[in-house]
């Protein structure tokens, strides 16, 4: 299991200055953000586009996680890579070239995810387990921040961590979705090593001791 990773979603930051959302987490010390892109069709809200991910690609050396909630995912994965995505993410969920996109997504120079909704079964990932270099499990139904999390989540973590056990793989196993330092240590003891926090980081009073917290996460 990797080390735990705290991941800001900046989506849950302030739209007219994410600039300076992306320098506060670069300031204390994190090495990942996390960017979903939501198209109003397979997520019921619209964020941000490969536009916005080139305008912060200058002014921050994060790496950019980009959550890819679109209808064809695979339509956009070009369009990122040259914005500045370091790692991009699809969901299983819509019909295409899962494969074909995850190898597309490393032919451009950057990483790889697959992401499943609370609704689908860790099952249907499992055939691309050996082609990841990270898996996202939904613990809320995307679409808007500030969600409850969802403990019936935890036993698709956990089976997804035993698979990458017992196969000796190497990816990242990440949880996003009413993620605070309560639920991630639930998740982590399921098996999850990477933590997307939106609206429990950027509301927190104490950014400092919020961020150190998850560094002790076991």
């Amino acid at each position: 299991m990797h080390p735990p990773l705290l991941v800001p979603s900046i989506l849950a930051g302030n739209h007219a200055r994410l600039a300076d959302s992306a320098a506060l987490v670069e300031h204390l010390g994190l090495p990942w953000i996390h960017i979903d892109i939501m198209d109003g069709h397979f997520a019921p809200n619209l964020t941000f586009g490969p536009g916005t991910v080139a305008a912060l690609r200058p002014a921050s050396k994060l790496f950019f996680d980009v959550h890819l909630m679109l209808d064809e995912p695979h339509r956009y994965i070009e369009a990122f890579a040259r914005a500045g995505a370091n790692g991009i993410s699809v969901h299983i969920e819509p019909g295409y070239d899962h494969a074909g996109a995850l190898a597309r997504i490393r032919a451009l120079g950057c990483q790889n995810g697959i992401v499943l909704n609370p609704g689908t079964p860790a099952e249907a990932v499992e055939p691309l387990l050996g082609a990841v270099d990270l898996v996202l499990v939904m613990t809320v139904q995307p679409g808007f921040g500030g969600q409850a999390f969802r403990r019936d989540m935890l036993p698709k973590i956990a089976r997804i961590a035993g698979w990458r056990r017992d196969r000796g793989l190497d990816f990242r196993l990440e949880v996003d979705g009413g993620i605070d330092l309560g639920t991630a240590a639930e998740c982590r003891a399921a098996g999850a090593d990477t933590f997307v926090a939106g609206s429990a980081f950027f509301g927190a009073t104490d950014l400092g001791a919020f961020t150190r917290g998850f560094a002790q996460v076991k």
